[in-house]
């Protein structure tokens, strides 16, 4: 999944990261999703998670905060983000999409020790 190996990182923001979306991606699993890929790359956005249940394809950026001196997880995903992810989103429908899936943008956020899953967190088009 990883075009990279992880051991051989040396910045821990990256290492922290992608520990934060394998937690994410077994959270997921735990509650019935099945986790297609991740780190899926289109141009240069990339989508954390790609899960499915049933017909519906989950999108999901995961953030990671050890602090709130820069504000919460949840608000590090601007507007500009969503647009980046509704674009890559729309790409990955588009290449392995099924005709009658449903799309859902989620976010996964690790604020500490608190982990909190926003479920339907925005819509393509919403401020």
């Amino acid at each position: 999944m990883l075009k990279t190996d992880p051991s051989q990182w040396t910045d821990p923001r990256h290492i922290a990261g992608v520990e934060a979306e394998s937690r994410a991606a077994e959270i997921l699993r735990r509650e019935g999703y099945r986790v297609l890929e991740q780190r899926y790359r289109f141009l240069r956005h990339d989508i954390d998670l790609v899960a499915r249940q049933g017909r519906t394809v989950v999108f999901v950026e995961v953030k990671l905060r050890k602090g709130s001196q820069f504000g919460t997880a949840a608000e590090a995903i601007t507007g500009r983000k969503r647009r980046e992810l509704v674009r890559a989103a729309s790409a990955w429908l588009q290449r392995h999409g099924r005709p009658d899936d449903l799309a859902r943008f989620d976010v996964v956020t690790f604020d500490g020790k608190q982990i909190v899953w926003l479920q339907n967190a925005f819509r393509p088009g919403w401020r």
